[in-house]
């Protein structure tokens, strides 16, 4: 009995009150005693169960005891066990006396009426709805936690223009599928509600979080279900019927965890009862059930890939191609979006981040809309949204939210699962990239900040990129599957690297083999030797190389790696044309690759040739191949790494979720 309500009584006139199913009523019985009264007994019928506390002791009622004082360290408590057939069919009478007298002063008559009122949801994550259970006004985390879940509605079930909680109409069945149902349970005699009202409702700050369809009738049909709360609607009053006992309501989400929201929604059913006129009614029970929506969850490289997506322009076909084929090998759907839709805008990784939000009866993707809007910007909207495919987006508006590079999603990216310092991040750790910590430093823009870590369970790092002129994290890091150790590697872009594989080639021999070999562009062809022998490009390489170190290190902080977790591939950065305070990659970007599963889609090189073969390509085999990984090396020279760009770039991919829920975590 986890509720307690105190019942005032009166020796003038009967008072008839409603006891809840499952709660506790504590009658005021000095408050009614008459003048000169000293003791009183109490009597109940057979419907009743009646507690005297006293002393710290609690007896049932009847005792030993006949008579008890009048003193306020005396408690009587009321509960029941079952609804009434009737209403005021149960009675306690409070008889008062004054010291030994046998004929009672007064009595004081309480006319009882049981209900059962109960709002549940699945607080067990069992994917079932549990009754009349404990702590439902707590959400907590945890593979022993309890608390309600619920999903964001923002797939698009049915070929419409809307998303599915963007309207106050339940499209489908199928769309019902993607919400938490909720019970409202009400038994007892109807005339009951003659008298009191039962009102679901939730907070004016979380009317615009979630929405409730209430299906009414007996066969609940489509058009029988009833938008009550959400969109602006913060109250229902809910009509009880005697044919109808149980109330269910099919709730959505209608935003994603943020800054100001936490994700937690509380639902109430409050009963009321009607007092004196020209007053408001009475609250005389409240039941709460929170709910947590879901959040947005990122896949790492290490998950399973499941669909691929690349953009077909003006000759990019040879790239298409050799996507498609490392798609077929690693058994993925391939997507092409044609340029009639991109209208020439390959970067596809920038447009859109694909994650996913999970419930224990449901679980669906969604995609991550960048605010970079540029031609892409309206393919994840018009294309990705669909049946069981949800669509979420950040507007960057305002102050401290003007976009730039660092907001394209080329920089936005997840680790694998990690154990740090004993704190578990079972979904791994998102990585963005920023400018060093100064006061004036560039920043991904605030709303998708805010929204990132206002998800939990994946709890940001922040590294530096903007060093580089597009200044994005995939520029310099990747992470790839491996069978042992933590399960992963975690690749480097390292300039440092380089210059050692080319210095140990020149003191083979082969200082004249030629970088863009292969190329076919004579003018780009430069020897080992001459590259070793430019001191500009080797000064500013050591300065990127502490870029990348400050980086490491941190990454060695924020995921406790090891150095044999880390390796390092070769890679010279130089400076750009546009910005020579930023870094671009000398030659295509070997980090900057497509990882579905074992097979990788690495840019093309064109390092020096030594035996017919590519020295830098068989230094990545070399590296990469013990871990049981199929490099693929693909030519993206033209179409993409010219334009700042590479394989990693333009493509993006869709990837199992995990299988360990988010729920069972603690963030």
């Amino acid at each position: 009995m986890s509720e307690q309500r105190w019942v005032r009584l009166s020796t003038e006139e009967p008072t008839s009150t409603v006891c809840v199913l499952g709660t506790e009523m504590s009658l005021d019985v000095c408050g009614a005693a008459p003048s000169g009264a000293t003791v009183f007994d109490v009597w109940g019928t057979s419907g009743v169960n009646l507690y005297i506390i006293h002393n710290g002791e609690v007896l049932k009622i009847p005792s030993c005891v006949p008579k008890w004082p009048l003193d306020c360290k005396v408690e009587v408590v009321v509960t029941m066990d079952q609804p009434s057939a009737e209403v005021n069919e149960d009675k306690v009478r409070i008889s008062y006396y004054k010291d030994n007298g046998r004929t009672p002063m007064a009595k004081a008559l309480l006319h009882l009426t049981c209900v059962e009122i109960s709002l549940d949801a699945d607080t067990n994550r069992s994917g079932t709805v549990q009754r009349r259970a404990k702590n439902k006004k707590n959400w907590t985390w945890g593979p022993e936690g309890k608390g309600a879940i619920l999903l964001v509605n923002c797939d698009r079930d049915e070929p419409q223009d809307e998303m599915d909680n963007e309207d106050k109409k339940l499209q489908s069945f199928v769309d019902r599928r993607d919400m938490s149902l909720m019970i409202l349970t009400t038994r007892g005699p109807e005339d009951i509600f003659e008298d009191h009202q039962l009102v679901l409702h939730v907070s004016a700050s979380d009317a615009d979080k979630v929405g409730v369809f209430h299906a009414q009738g007996k066969r609940k049909k489509l058009s029988q279900h009833k938008h009550v709360l959400g969109h602006g609607k913060s109250s229902y009053v809910v009509e009880p019927s005697c044919d109808e006992e149980e109330h269910h309501f099919y709730v959505e989400g209608l935003a994603f965890p943020d800054i100001g929201f936490s994700g937690l929604v509380t639902f109430h059913a409050t009963l009321l009862e009607a007092t004196a006129k020209a007053l408001p009614e009475a609250p005389i029970f409240n039941d709460t059930v929170v709910f947590r929506v879901a959040p947005w969850i990122m896949t790492p490289n290490t998950l399973q890939p499941i669909t691929v997506y690349v953009c077909s322009i003006k000759g990019n076909a040879d790239f298409v191609v050799e996507i498609s084929k490392l798609s077929k090998k690693a058994g993925c759907r391939l997507i092409i979006c044609p340029e009639a839709e991109n209208r020439g805008d390959r970067w596809i990784q920038d447009e859109m981040e694909i994650g996913y939000t999970q419930a224990p009866h449901k679980s669906f993707p969604v995609v991550f809309d960048s605010p970079r809007n540029r031609d892409l910007d309206g393919f994840p909207y018009k294309a990705v949204l669909g049946p069981d495919f949800g669509y979420v987006t950040r507007k960057a508006e305002g102050k401290g939210n003007s976009v730039s590079t660092l907001d394209s999603f080329g920089n936005l990216e997840v680790s694998p699962p990690v154990t740090v310092r004993g704190k578990e991040y079972p979904l791994g750790r998102v990585i963005i990239g920023s400018a060093l910590p100064m006061p004036h430093g560039d920043k991904m823009v605030k709303v998708v900040r805010d929204f990132l870590y206002a998800q939990e369970v994946q709890s940001p790092i922040e590294l530096y990129s903007a060093w580089l002129l597009v200044g994005h994290v995939d520029e310099f890091m990747c992470f790839v599957p491996a069978s042992d150790r933590k399960g992963f590697r975690l690749l480097l872009a390292s300039p440092s690297r380089c210059y050692k594989l080319l210095k140990e080639k020149e003191q083979e021999g082969y200082g004249d083999a030629m970088m863009f070999d292969g190329l076919g562009k004579d003018d780009k062809e430069i020897s080992i030797t001459t590259i070793l022998a430019d001191k500009s490009l080797r000064s500013i390489n050591e300065y990127y190389q502490k870029c990348i170190d400050w980086n490491r290190d941190l990454l060695k902080e924020e995921l406790e790696l090891e150095e044999e977790d880390i390796i390092d591939i070769p890679q010279l950065f130089t400076r750009s044309s546009y910005s020579p305070s930023k870094a671009v990659a000398y030659f295509p970007d070997i980090v900057n690759m497509l990882v579905l599963g074992k097979y990788l889609g690495i840019p093309k090189p064109f390092g020096p040739i030594i035996h017919e073969q590519c020295c830098l390509e068989e230094e990545v085999r070399r590296l990469l191949e013990p871990l049981g990984l199929s490099c693929t090396f693909i030519d993206d020279y033209e179409t993409y790494h010219k334009d700042l760009g590479e394989v990693h770039c333009g493509t993006n991919v869709r990837r199992k979720a995990f299988s360990f829920k988010w729920w069972n975590m603690t963030p």
